[in-house]
């Protein structure tokens, strides 16, 4: 790896830590508060509006609350699909049934998961989704996200990007956490839009609007 790109891991490292501890400062209410009004906006999307699948993720701690989204969407019709964390950290998929069909699942000492206790339906299923939802800590004005440095969803789009799939990508964050730029790698992709408490913002991909 060049220095450069020592220098952009670095800093991407550096974010995460500023943007995880102001997260950890936000109460259960403060989660709880924010998880209504994210659902409310994302819900506004005509991407989600019509959407028949939608693959999302359960929230954990204090990221941005998606379980009022998960359920609205459950209530409309649409059939979410949730991610199961595999060993080598891609992901499988399974179909959320209600918060009854989720199980805690530990990851070796690194993390507890809320994943679908159901049959797994493969790391391919979600290149049928019509809207993607990502995690995230922040997301810049070229639409460029910036994750918690795993790489599941590097893989997840590289996947969507083999099969010629073309989802809506929507990364779920906190107002501030809309930033004028994160740093940048080769394998990045920009994401369609992101969802805040406060509203919507779109971004360019591809040529789309």
């Amino acid at each position: 790896m060049s220095h450069g790109g020592r220098a952009t891991q670095s800093d991407k490292r550096r974010l995460r830590r500023e943007f995880l501890a102001v997260r950890n400062r936000l109460t259960a209410d403060d989660v709880r508060e924010t998880a209504v009004a994210l659902a409310r906006r994302a819900l506004e999307l005509p991407e989600v509006t019509h959407a028949r699948t939608v693959a999302a993720y359960v929230s954990v701690g204090t990221e941005p609350g998606t379980i009022a989204l998960l359920d609205a969407l459950r209530a409309r019709g649409v059939r979410v699909l949730l991610p199961v964390l595999l060993p080598d950290d891609d992901l499988d998929w399974g179909e959320y049934g209600g918060e009854g069909s989720l199980a805690r699942v530990r990851h070796g000492g690194r993390m507890e998961l809320w994943e679908p206790s159901g049959p797994r339906l493969g790391p391919d299923a979600v290149t049928g989704a019509d809207v993607v939802l990502l995690p995230g800590l922040a997301v810049d004005g070229r639409g460029l996200r910036l994750g918690r440095g795993g790489g599941s969803y590097d893989r997840v789009l590289a996947r969507l990007e083999r099969a010629g799939a073309r989802p809506a990508l929507v990364v779920l964050l906190y107002d501030a956490e809309v930033v004028a730029r994160v740093p940048e790698e080769a394998h990045d992709r920009p994401v369609d839009a992101v969802v805040t408490p406060s509203g919507v913002r779109r971004f360019r991909r591809g040529g789309r609007a």
